[in-house]
């Protein structure tokens, strides 16, 4: 493990694994996800060894063994830290994003605030983009926070996975039988984070192409075709405002990957000279 501590004072851990010298890519995982997680630590080791690149595997703000900002929950922040990582790893990196760290990463690109950003692959940013499926209420951080700041984390849980990521109830009640409910509660707290970056892109509405102009790096958009029918329209809709990106849509992949499914399409991409339109 390494840390790194940001000018905001947050003490970031991370791992890093060399395979080559293809160049860097950094792991931004989703909600309730942590740099041990074990597909994210399987992704970080496939890319690796598979594909020559120097994977950066780190806890977000909250998250694992780096420290946090309790009560204090801005996307803006954690754009910091990663500008920090990015400086402390060699100042240029590709950024691989799951889930709402898909968002986080499109949003740090879209800031200009990290010019070391090379490449983007966003997996399945969990964007809602219409009324037709499920869409997260609005009083969601309100009551998130509340929740949090009672360290009731057993009711955040079992909250942010039906409130905000539209998981059946009975679903979100057989995790506390699952081997990862302790990971969860660990990381509970963390969602406050999550949802300051996908909140306001959670509303149903249409994605606008002034938000995401700033995105010029070569962006590949993955979805999966066993995924639902939300994620697999953002992927759609992210695309398609953004200036420089590709979907590819994989076969027999889901949110809940199969990282064998996942690496081939993300590997190549980071490793290729492709730069799309730029």
């Amino acid at each position: 493990m390494e840390t790194i501590t940001t000018p905001g004072g947050i003490d970031l851990a991370f791992d890093r694994i060399v395979g080559g010298n293809a160049g860097t890519v950094i792991l931004v995982g989703g909600a309730f996800s942590y740099r041990k997680f074990p597909k994210m630590v399987e992704l970080a080791e496939k890319l690796a060894h598979g594909y020559g690149l120097t994977v950066v595997n780190y806890d977000r703000r909250g998250r694992g063994d780096s420290t946090d900002s309790p009560g204090a929950y801005d996307v803006e922040n954690e754009i910091d830290d990663l500008a920090a990582l990015v400086e402390a790893v060699g100042g240029k990196a590709a950024i691989f994003g799951w889930s709402s760290g898909a968002g986080l990463a499109l949003l740090a690109a879209a800031s200009r605030r990290i010019p070391g950003i090379t490449k983007v692959v966003a997996f399945e940013p969990p964007f809602i983009t219409n009324h037709e499926n499920f869409v997260p209420p609005a009083d969601l951080a309100v009551n998130l926070h509340e929740m949090i700041a009672a360290d009731r984390r057993a009711d955040v849980v079992g909250y942010y996975m039906t409130k905000a990521m539209g998981m059946p109830r009975v679903f979100a009640a057989i995790m506390r039988f699952t081997p990862f409910w302790k990971s969860l509660l660990a990381t509970a707290p963390a969602t406050a984070h999550d949802w300051a970056i996908m909140g306001p892109y959670m509303r149903g509405e249409a994605l606008r192409s002034a938000d995401w102009s700033n995105v010029e790096v070569p962006t590949l958009v993955i979805s999966g075709s066993k995924s639902g029918a939300v994620l697999r329209t953002a992927a759609r809709a992210i695309t398609a405002v953004l200036p420089n990106a590709r979907h590819e849509e994989v076969a027999k992949l889901s949110h809940n990957p199969n990282i064998e499914l996942l690496v081939p399409v993300s590997g190549e991409f980071l490793i290729s000279a492709d730069r799309f339109a730029a």
